[in-house]
Order: structure tokens, then C-alpha cells, then sequence
């Protein structure tokens, strides 16, 4: 598949987001989040649990419009692909017509063999969600998000709840595939050791309400990001902002 590129970057800049309880009582959720994801790159957000990660993916996809600031994506006619923490799989559709459902018209008929092959769902395609383990069901997740071509990529913890060797397998499919096709790509997770393995761009986040504490970019190849490397990387950013592990 060739590049899905994007003629500009994420830009988000959350001002002020705030909730407000039954009681009336007003919870302020996000203090003043802004970030760049740059073209075709991996950026990763990262903080405490709670502390508005899930609140900003859900501005970005415009499903909570009710804040302060703005968010401009990569391309204003560009298809946005979300995974989140489950599946949300049709259970009466198999897993290519689960894929298929999501394709826009320009897309209808095309061919996924590539796809279902890398993420090795190629004998899983006539199969239904309450026969897929969570890890091959993620993974139906991830062909569905880029079987559209996307121009913003968006995954909220697409790999917790697995085991350590499901997680890993995955996280290698999901690098195999945007690898392919890098288009910009966010997601949000907990776990360090994860984002600086996957990450151009780490973005850390205080807790609620939450601020940007720090941006780390990574320069070094994903191929080189052995566990050596990986370990040092931790380290030195514990260092830099301490508390984060």
C-alpha cells in the first residue's frame, strides 16, 4: 500500500475542559494540553490514570465538543481511524464483513488480502468475534482502522488486557503495518517501556486537571530499539521526569 502521507500535523490545543457532576459541582479535566504529532510519525501520550488522556482522543475525534481551544487535523476531508480498548466488533458480522463496514465508498472492493495476511487474520476472515481470542479480535480492530486509508490514526490502549507475549506480538503487527503505511498515528497508554519501543514523539502528561510536562522526541531507528537500548531510554527519561514509571 502506498503512503497515505498528510499535508500537515496533528495540532491540538485544549485549553480548558471541564465536567460537571450531578451535583453541579464543576471538575476541571484538562488545564492546558497542546502538542504537534508531525506527519507520517508515531506520537504516544502518556500519563496517570485519569488524567484526561481518553478526554483529549475524544475531542481530537469530535465526539465531545464542549471546550476551550482548538484541534486541527492533519487533512479537513481526511478519514480518522480510531482503536480502542475493545474491539467493538459486530458479534453477527464476520471479521472481513467487520472490516468491510467500515470502508468509504471510493474504497468498496478492495483488496485486503496484504492486510489480513500481515496481521495474520488470513484464515480468520469468515470467522465471527465470539470465536476470536482478545488478541485476534484487536487485531481485527487494527484492519478495520487501516483498511480505510486513514490520515490520523488514533489508539487508546489498544494493547492492555493482554498478556505480556499477545501484547508484544502485537505491538509488532501494528509497527509492521504503519510501517507500510506511516500515517500519523496517536495513541495513548500507560506503559512506558511500550512508548519509547513504538515512538517518534512522547508527549507527558501531569495529573488531572491535566498540562503538558514535558515533550521527549526519539530519534533512534526502531530497528535499533533493542531491549539494551530500551532499558537505557527508560532510565534516561525517569530521569528527566521523574515519577513516570
Amino acid at each position: 500500500m502506498p503512503p497515505a502521507g498528510a499535508p500537515g500535523p496533528l495540532d491540538v490545543a485544549i485549553r480548558d475542559k471541564v465536567f460537571a457532576t450531578i451535583d453541579g459541582v464543576r471538575l476541571a479535566a484538562i488545564d492546558a494540553v497542546a502538542f504537534t504529532a508531525p506527519p507520517g510519525s508515531f506520537t504516544t501520550l502518556i500519563g496517570p490514570s485519569g488524567c484526561g488522556k481518553t478526554t483529549t482522543l475524544r475531542i481530537i475525534l469530535g465526539l465531545d465538543r464542549n471546550y476551550t481551544g482548538h484541534v486541527r487535523l492533519p487533512a479537513a476531508d481526511g478519514r480518522i481511524a480510531a482503536v480502542f480498548q475493545e474491539p467493538r466488533l459486530l458479534p453477527w458480522r464476520t471479521v472481513e464483513q467487520n472490516v468491510r463496514l467500515a470502508l468509504p465508498e471510493a474504497l468498496e472492493g478492495a483488496d485486503l488480502d496484504a492486510l489480513f495476511e500481515t496481521l495474520g487474520l488470513a484464515a480468520m476472515r469468515g470467522r465471527y468475534p465470539g470465536e476470536l481470542s482478545l488478541g485476534l479480535a484487536r487485531r481485527a480492530a487494527l484492519a478495520r482502522a487501516f483498511a480505510i486509508e486513514p490520515a490520523l490514526l488514533l489508539l487508546d490502549e489498544p494493547f492492555v488486557s493482554l498478556d505480556e507475549a499477545t501484547a508484544n506480538r502485537l505491538r509488532a503487527l501494528l509497527m509492521e503495518v504503519w510501517s507500510a503505511r506511516p500515517t500519523t498515528a496517536l495513541m495513548v497508554t500507560h506503559n512506558l517501556r511500550e512508548a519509547v519501543e513504538l515512538s517518534d514523539r512522547i508527549i507527558f502528561l501531569t495529573e488531572r486537571p491535566a498540562r503538558v510536562r514535558g515533550i521527549h522526541d526519539i530519534d533512534t531507528p526502531r530497528s535499533e530499539r533493542d531491549t539494551a537500548w530500551r532499558d537505557a531510554a527508560v532510565r534516561a527519561i525517569d530521569a528527566r521526569f521523574p515519577g513516570v514509571l
